[in-house]
């Protein structure tokens, strides 16, 4: 299953009333387990920058002046998330931009149903809270010291790293995820692959681990099996 960590930053809180995109940050994972591949884009949102905003994330309106606008990037990004289930913090925010621009962009949104909110779920597991991305990753382990403004690209990293763990852990996926079937596609400016991942199981051990079994053990087992008749079971495994 393919998802991908998601996060936005903004000119403000409501696209309904102006405000617009000015980055986006993915990453992909594969049944849970990260690839390596991300996407990342800054957006010129095609307006000033409020002071509250930029005391947020640190982009000005100067920094985006020459970015390119979401129309320019709309091809690739959809490219990126295809069918894959989106995973976000907070998804009605995120998502009430994200389809804004698509709708200016002339194209369908993307549904609720292929949404994931790890708000919802972390409220749902820590009915106590709280539940923001920070206190979240202070309650697993997840060092987010370099998160000293928001970023789209760092968060998503974080929030892949809480996902894991609101899902159970780390090792919810009981295979490897091999990079070598990366295709190397660039994107948002970065060399980052977008093949699909594919799963293994780990290889056998080069040499068998030695039987815990004494040969005691086995013959008294044997005289068991032979007890029970020429039907039994246990003759079409043990080779007698």
């Amino acid at each position: 299953m393919r998802e991908i960590a998601f996060d936005t930053e903004t000119t403000g809180l409501d696209p309904r009333n102006g405000d617009r995109l000015v980055e986006i940050g993915g990453v992909e994972l594969f049944n849970h387990v990260p690839t390596g591949n991300t996407y990342h884009v800054y957006i010129n949102p095609e307006r000033d920058m409020p002071e509250a905003a930029f005391n947020v994330h640190g982009l000005s309106a100067e920094f985006l002046a020459d970015k390119p606008v979401f129309a320019e990037i709309v091809d690739e990004f959809l490219a990126f998330v295809g069918d894959a289930r989106l995973v976000i913090h907070n998804a009605a925010f995120d998502m009430g931009f994200i389809n804004m621009e698509l709708s200016r962009a002339g194209r369908l949104p993307i549904p609720r149903t292929q949404v994931l909110d790890t708000l919802e779920l972390a409220r749902r597991k820590h009915p106590m809270g709280p539940n923001s991305l920070d206190a979240l990753c202070g309650r697993y382990g997840i060092d987010n010291s370099r998160r000293t403004r928001h970023g789209a690209l760092l968060d998503s990293e974080l929030l892949a790293e809480v996902y894991l763990e609101l899902i159970g852990g780390r090792q919810t996926a009981l295979g490897l995820v091999l990079q070598e079937e990366v295709s190397g596609r660039s994107y948002g400016g970065q060399s980052e692959g977008s093949g699909p991942a594919q799963v293994r199981s780990a290889p056998p051990r080069p040499v068998p681990l030695a039987s815990w079994l004494t040969e005691e053990e086995k013959a008294a087992h044997a005289t068991f099996v032979a007890g029970m008749g020429e039907t039994a079971i246990w003759s079409k495994y043990s080779g007698n």
